[in-house]
C-alpha cells in the first residue's frame, strides 16, 4: 500500500503547475513512473476516490482531484463517491465525552 505517494500526488496536483498539467495530458505515463501499486493506480484512474480513501488516503488531499477535474472527478462526483465510504470520516467531537485530561 503506498498511502504516501497517493497522498503525494493529490498534493502535487495542487502545489506543482506542470505535475498537474502532466496529470491531465498523460495520467497513464505520469502514474506508471509512481510508486503505486497498480490497483492504486488504476483506481486514482478510474477516480474511484472511495477506494483511495479506504486504503488510507486523507480526504482534504483527495478533493484536490476533484477541484482540478482530474481523472473524470467534478467536486459534485467527489462529494457522491466520498459518501460512499465506509470508513467514517475524522471529526472532531466537542462533546463532554472528548473532554481533555483532569476533565470530570
Amino acid at each position: 500500500m503506498s498511502v504516501y505517494e497517493i497522498n503525494h500526488i493529490c498534493y502535487l496536483a495542487s502545489h506543482d503547475r506542470e505535475f498537474c498539467r502532466e496529470l491531465r495530458t498523460d495520467p497513464v505515463g505520469l502514474l506508471a513512473r509512481s510508486r503505486l501499486t497498480p490497483e492504486e493506480r488504476a483506481q486514482m484512474l478510474a477516480g474511484d476516490v472511495r477506494a483511495l480513501y479506504e486504503r488510507g488516503a486523507h480526504p482534504v488531499l483527495l478533493v484536490r482531484l476533484g477541484t482540478h477535474r482530474l481523472f473524470g472527478l467534478t467536486p459534485e462526483l467527489y462529494g457522491e463517491r466520498i459518501r460512499l465510504a465506509t470508513r467514517p470520516i475524522d471529526e472532531c467531537d466537542d462533546g463532554p465525552e472528548s473532554a481533555g485530561p483532569g476533565a470530570g
